[in-house]
């Protein structure tokens, strides 16, 4: 599938219900924990991944993608576009179906390969905003 094509972004709102979040904050000024409670309140799974946090919503925090126990669905990115690589590599390696990175976060190498891994791809949109249309 495309990054971004629509067919895309339904089988990630619907299909992937564990979602890592990198860069998750515990505060809620943050954008990633306005998205993130509302992902909870829909009931999506949410797994903060955050070296700078032990907990987010009473959930262990997690330094690392790779620190993760269990199955990931979707890598959601709240990094900066210049770290996102960083993230979707990881996504990679943990064997992750999916990687989002945020509205402003923007890394076409990094999409790219996750698409040549075989992850569905969305890049610069809001999971919430997505979510919310549908």
């Amino acid at each position: 599938m495309e990054i971004n094509s629509s067919e895309t972004i339904k089988a990630i709102l619907e299909d992937c219900r564990t979602i890592a979040v990198v860069g998750l904050s515990s505060d809620p000024g943050r954008p990633s924990y306005g998205v993130a409670s509302y992902m909870r309140r829909r009931d999506y799974k949410v797994i903060p991944v955050n070296p700078n946090e032990t907990e987010v919503f009473g959930e262990k925090a997690f330094p690392s993608l790779a620190d993760v126990p269990g199955k990931i669905d979707l890598v959601d990115v709240f990094r900066r576009s210049s770290e996102a690589g960083t993230a979707v590599d990881q996504a990679i390696e943990v064997g992750a179906r999916a990687v989002w990175l945020q509205e402003g976060v923007i890394d076409q190498a990094a999409a790219q390969r996750a698409l040549a891994a075989g992850l569905l791809v969305v890049m610069d949109r809001c999971w919430l905003k997505e979510h919310a249309r549908r």
